[in-house]
């Protein structure tokens, strides 16, 4: 079993639910990156989500498009990132996915960035553009190397997308709880409970919920019924607002709180 797998597994016997929390590698700089993933562990993160900038991220609201800008401005790149994930496993041996576009990692070569990213430390991808129907030479070439592919499911996914993705993802199943881009909302949608009620009937994979879970509240109603929370964007608006200490104190105030609502 690898870390993703041992985390969830972990959680289970103890009946708790995982906190994943997703920041863009990169901003304001992979310093800061490596730094901040050591701080959202010890505040209750159980897997982290970097996001790797890209210049047209069809999928991401104001606040991801504008995080991705600053990392790209810093000079952020695919190779620089798994020379962090390196670099910071040195100190931890938290899950970390790497989640983004299949454009960067096709001009990294897929076979090489497989190889590396398993090499640095990842564990983990979660490409929103590359559906399952899509993934096929990608996903055996992960396979052979032991890297997770992680696919998406929708409010509008019907029952042979999640058969498909069922059969095909590894790691858990990242339920997007809206239609639309990424963003944080004041309320979480009635059809996420029945829904994930429904796929986890369906699927031996652990189910996560993300896309626009902002708050503790948020959190908690969504960890009575799925595997894990991801939280995003409320975490990545911090970033325009606060620098250095500031920054990670915020943060981490913000992921303890969250934990703490799941847990609660």
């Amino acid at each position: 079993m690898g870390r993703i797998d041992n985390t969830f597994a972990k959680l289970a016997k103890n009946k708790k639910k995982a906190l994943v929390t997703f920041i863009t590698a990169g901003d304001p700089d992979l310093e800061t990156t490596e730094s901040l993933i050591i701080d959202l562990e010890k505040a209750g993160a159980d897997l982290i989500e970097l996001g790797v900038p890209f210049s047209d991220p069809m999928a991401d609201g104001p606040t991801i498009q504008l995080s991705s800008e600053r990392a790209l401005a810093a000079g952020t790149t695919l190779p620089k990132i798994l020379a962090t994930v390196k670099s910071v496993r040195r100190k931890t041996q938290i899950p970390i996915i790497l989640m983004g576009y299949y454009n960067p990692i096709f001009l990294h070569g897929v076979e090489r960035f497989v190889s590396d990213a398993v090499a640095a430390g990842v564990d983990g991808v979660l490409l929103v553009d590359l559906p399952p129907e899509e993934a096929g030479e990608f996903k055996a070439i992960a396979d052979r190397s032991g890297l997770a592919v992680i696919f998406l499911l929708t409010p509008t996914s019907d029952e042979e997308r999640i058969r498909k993705v069922a059969h095909l993802g590894s790691g858990f199943i990242y339920y997007v709880s809206v239609t639309g881009v990424t963003g944080a909302r004041s309320s979480v949608a009635e059809n996420v409970f029945s829904d994930v009620q429904k796929i986890r009937k369906r699927v031996t994979l652990p189910v996560v919920v993300g896309f626009g879970i902002s708050d503790p509240a948020q959190a908690g109603s969504i960890a009575s019924v799925a595997d894990g929370v991801v939280v995003g964007s409320a975490l990545v608006r911090q970033f325009e607002q606060f620098s250095g200490k500031e920054l990670h104190m915020k943060l981490s105030t913000m992921v303890s709180a969250l934990k703490a609502g799941i847990a609660a």
